[in-house]
């Protein structure tokens, strides 16, 4: 019987590389072609919302209704959509808009390091050695993206580290709060439904058919790209990935985001990015490291 983890790792790897990828498309709409933050987020959390519901009817052959017979449910879907799904989706993007998908993504990666210190809180016990390593390595990353190694000077704007902060800690929220929705309904369905739940409320403040910016060919393709492969085809291979492969293995190998922004970005953007900024992101990732490789023993 042939190996599967080899396959689980190629999904996971692919996943993970469209969602850096579709950080930086969202920044060259953002950037150079003057797409809106609420427009695109507005877009990819209706149509990926109303996809993965699609391929969980069809698919998987789910009902996709039943959720909505248990009010309890209901409640916390509601709040996953709007706090969680929108929460994280805008913040992300408004990072990328206000600086690059490179430090955006990285910045986001700081939401292992806060679930960390939060369940350490609520359990009121001290952080373990390692994971004192994992805050004390994040929080070195971090000044080394945000200044460059120059305290005297930010290497990013202000708005861009307050959406990227903001992003990890919608993240984070956006990780721990649904954990019996995922449980019970699991993750197409949850993810789905939040999805479309947060697109929807978000319509009355962005409505989809108010645009501003301006189309093209490489446009239209690029918002293609985040709606499609950076959302649909991306949760699924990650999500497929979890049959073959350990959550923690995932998880670890799911780092290849953000270098796969920060590169992209560097290459295709022309995004500077220096020594200490590259060592601030292997700083960061290294907790990602850390936090797996100690779950998983």
């Amino acid at each position: 019987m042939p190996n599967p983890r080899p396959k689980g790792v190629i999904l996971v790897l692919i996943g993970a590389s469209f969602w850096g990828i579709s950080g930086t498309v969202a920044q060259f709409l953002f950037q150079k072609q003057g797409f809106s933050v609420s427009w695109l987020v507005v877009i990819r959390l209706l149509f990926a919302g109303l996809g993965l519901l699609l391929f969980s009817r069809f698919g998987g052959k789910q009902n996709i209704w039943t959720i909505w017979k248990n009010k309890s449910d209901v409640l916390q879907l509601i709040v996953f959509g709007i706090i969680g799904m929108l929460g994280v989706q805008y913040t992300y993007f408004a990072a990328v808009k206000e600086g690059n998908a490179a430090t955006a993504t990285i910045i986001q990666y700081l939401a292992p390091v806060m679930i960390t210190c939060y369940l350490c809180f609520r359990s009121r016990v001290l952080p373990a050695k390692h994971e004192i390593i994992a805050i004390c390595l994040a929080l070195l990353g971090t000044f080394f993206l945000v200044t460059n190694g120059n305290i005297q000077a930010l290497s990013i704007s202000g708005p861009a580290f307050f959406w990227g902060i903001l992003s990890a800690f919608a993240l984070a929220f956006y990780t721990l709060y649904p954990r019996k929705l995922l449980n019970t309904w699991g993750s197409l369905i949850t993810t789905g439904w939040g999805m479309l739940i947060g697109g929807v409320v978000f319509s009355f403040f962005q409505p989809p058919w108010q645009f501003h910016g301006s189309w093209s060919f490489s446009a239209l393709m690029a918002v293609l790209f985040v709606v499609i492969f950076g959302t649909l085809v991306a949760f699924f291979c990650y999500m497929e990935s979890l049959k073959y492969i350990e959550a923690s293995e995932a998880s670890l190998l799911a780092c290849v985001e953000p270098l796969s922004a920060a590169f992209l970005a560097v290459a295709w953007l022309h995004v500077p990015f220096g020594v200490f900024e590259w060592i601030g992101a292997a700083s960061i990732l290294a907790t990602i490291f850390i936090l797996s490789v100690v779950k998983r023993t």
